[in-house]
């Protein structure tokens, strides 16, 4: 049966919007090449008609110069329009992408909200107020126990604070709370002698060498002959 009605082709794979811009892109990209080509035509017309003077060989090149011209400016239209179509397309695949973006966030937040409902079907407010409840009567139970252990056995409890306050007071009028001083201190220390007797009056004078009296001579023996 395939031979005679021959086997049915596989359809091509629809263009994606990538394929589009790339392709779009491409155009582009020849179509720039195509403008420089004429850009370079234009240069060298406009070299040739400064050299040459006016008549009908001028006109003729400045005719072809125009004819280049006319063609550059369609390319530059085309490019245009192309560039803005591939903006468009990139644009498209941009909110695209963004909305597919939203609605897995969306669809993560309806996944997680179902969790939370589930979990809480399992929980019990008035569970946990009873917990809270116990709890805080444990920790009471806890600290009267401590207050037990800890009670102190030493004292009679006929004993009033006030009595002992009232007799802490009376004490400490008694009491001398200065730091008792060594008695090696409390010691008197004996005087201190005077080292130099007092110079009297006018000792401080410088004496005059010639008031000094003269010391008496020892006379000399005379020489035996």
């Amino acid at each position: 049966m395939n031979r005679i009605f021959g086997m049915s082709k596989a359809k091509a794979p629809k263009p994606t919007m990538e394929d589009a811009i790339a392709s779009t892109d491409k155009r582009v990209t020849d179509v720039e090449t195509k403008i420089k080509k004429l850009e370079g035509e234009l240069t060298r017309y406009r070299d040739q008609l400064g050299k040459m003077r006016d008549g009908p060989g001028k006109n003729t090149v400045k005719q072809r110069a125009l004819r280049v011209l006319q063609q550059k400016k369609m390319y530059e239209s085309q490019r245009d329009q192309l560039m803005q179509q591939s903006f468009n397309m990139e644009s498209t695949v941009f909110a695209t992408e963004n909305i597919r973006n939203t609605m897995s966030s969306v669809q993560a937040m309806q996944d997680a909200n179902k969790a939370m409902k589930k979990q809480y079907k399992n929980v019990d407010i008035d569970q946990i107020y009873d917990i809270q409840d116990e709890m805080a009567e444990l920790l009471e139970q806890a600290n009267e126990v401590q207050e037990l252990m800890g009670r102190n056995y030493s004292l009679p409890d006929d004993i009033d604070e006030l009595d002992l306050e009232a007799e802490l007071d009376a004490l400490g009028d008694d009491l001398d709370f200065q730091e008792e001083v060594p008695s090696y201190l409390n010691d008197t220390m004996p005087a201190m002698p005077d080292l130099l007797p007092e110079a009297p009056e006018g000792s401080m004078q410088q004496q005059n060498p010639a008031d000094k009296p003269a010391e008496p001579t020892r006379a000399e023996p005379a020489l035996r002959m």
